[in-house]
This record gives structure tokens, sequence and C-alpha cells, in this order.
């Protein structure tokens, strides 16, 4: 998802810190308004 946004010209912020085994990975894009919107993917089990 991440690479497509990219390739689309949306900039997606993600940092290591946000992200933990427990409760997934996290990133963050802005809509043309600026509002943030997270996305989120699971935990693998």
């Amino acid at each position: 998802m991440l690479a497509m946004l990219k390739q689309a010209g949306v900039e997606a912020v993600t940092n290591a810190e946000w992200d933990s085994p427990e409760t997934g990975r996290f990133a963050r894009i802005h809509d043309p308004e600026g509002n943030p919107i997270e996305l989120w993917q699971p935990p693998t089990d």
C-alpha cells in the first residue's frame, strides 16, 4: 500500500516507534485539506 501511495505522489509518514508486535504497524497520510488519516496493518500471527 505504501509503495502504491508513493507512486501516486502521496507522502506517507512512518515511525518505528508507532509499531509494535502487539498492535501492528502504522503510517499516516493527509487528505487534500490537511487532515491526518492513519493507516493500520494488524500484527501477523
